[in-house]
């Protein structure tokens, strides 16, 4: 029997369809993020900020030029047309420019399908349309081409999908929305894989979510707006809602988000996104290498663990490389980097895993541009 916490070899991997690349040391490169920043600027390169309306604030562009932020995530208020929210990038990255950071800002979006579409356009099926699709992986295909090439289009380099989730029954929280391709792991895994491989073709970095799964959520059972314990077997989530990141990962998938349930087969304390226990079994045991990033660090589910900032920390010391603070106000993203940045300063956050993290997001910055 498979020890649940142990790292994962190299027979693990073949038997869960990961790629020897998927277990390979990070690149070189990665030992090497920028230097010379101070502490705020390199607290702001693990802080993805948004705003609200579709003009660009202009305290959001000092932002960037002061080299405080990694990026931006844009809601669909901030979208009135292609156009408009092309413009937008432009003058975000015309900022950046302006900065001391030498690689492209992560501006991404929720595009998954369906009715979960920030830009106007595709992919226009959702994922549960797609798993039902006469032939679903290549349905998956072209849905992660569609979002790929409609969001690199915009000038954006990073999309918030696909969804792993495995549904339980009709009208659960993942089935409603149409946001996950089918109560079969191995269904879920392949169409996932297909979506993430033909998105990154297109020049776009996909995301995986909600790790470990939230697939047994109940309808009302919504993170954004309460806390949720979901009482999972370990085995259950170890057989249902973990294999379908295997293929993800052997896939090549840049980001994975955690989610921000509760599992107390995993951490009876601790939301997944706030989990070392949880976030160390993705990297340990999964051998996953790219970048973990956190769903909203706004959201009700974490209501009970303090301010944003203090979420922001408790993330950070789990082992999350990227906050989303997805208030629009760019007042709270500037908070969590002053919190971030204090926490650097006073040894709560360790300065080498600091560094690490800061060093995966720096490659995938480069690899984004």
């Amino acid at each position: 029997m498979e020890h649940p916490d142990r790292p994962m070899t190299r027979r693990d991997a073949l038997r869960a369809g990961l790629t020897v690349a998927a277990l390979a040391p990070a690149p070189a490169a990665l030992a090497r993020p920028w230097t010379g920043l101070t502490p705020e600027q390199q607290a702001g390169q693990r802080v993805i900020f948004s705003y609200s309306g579709s003009a660009v604030p202009p305290a959001l562009l000092a932002q960037i030029e002061a080299g405080t932020a990694a990026g931006v995530i844009f809601f669909a208020d901030n979208v009135t047309s292609l156009d408009q929210v092309t413009a937008a990038t432009r003058r975000l990255e015309a900022a950046r420019k302006a900065g001391p950071v030498p690689a492209p800002l992560l501006l991404m979006t929720d595009q998954e399908g369906g009715r979960i579409r920030r830009l106007p356009g595709g992919p226009v099926s959702s994922q549960k349309e797609i798993g039902q699709a006469s032939d679903p992986t290549a349905a998956a295909a072209r849905a992660g081409t569609e979002a790929g090439r409609l969001l690199a289009g915009v000038g954006m380099n990073v999309n918030l999908a696909p969804v792993l989730d495995v549904h339980r029954v009709e009208g659960d929280f993942a089935d409603r929305l149409g946001r996950s391709y089918s109560t079969d792991p191995a269904v879920c895994g392949r169409l996932g894989a297909a979506f993430v491989t033909a998105q990154q073709r297109a020049g776009v970095a996909a995301t995986v979510k909600h790790f470990p799964g939230l697939g047994a959520a109940g309808p009302d059972e919504n993170t954004d707006l309460r806390p949720v314990t979901l009482r999972v077997p370990r085995s259950v989530l170890r057989t249902v809602d973990e294999p379908p990141y295997a293929p993800a990962i052997a896939a090549g998938v840049r980001l994975v988000m955690p989610s921000w349930a509760v599992y107390p087969a995993l951490d009876p304390a601790r939301p997944a996104g706030l989990s070392p226990v949880v976030l160390g079994s993705l990297r340990g045991r999964l051998g996953f290498r790219g970048v973990t990033v956190s769903d909203a660090i706004n959201a009700g589910g974490l209501e009970t663990f303090g301010t944003y900032a203090e979420r922001a920390v408790a993330a950070a010391r789990a082992g999350m490389d990227l906050i989303l603070v997805c208030s629009q106000r760019v007042a709270d993203g500037q908070a969590v980097v002053s919190g971030l940045a204090g926490a650097l300063r006073s040894g709560r956050l360790d300065r080498r895993a600091f560094d690490a993290a800061r060093a995966r997001v720096s490659d995938l910055r480069h690899r984004s541009g």
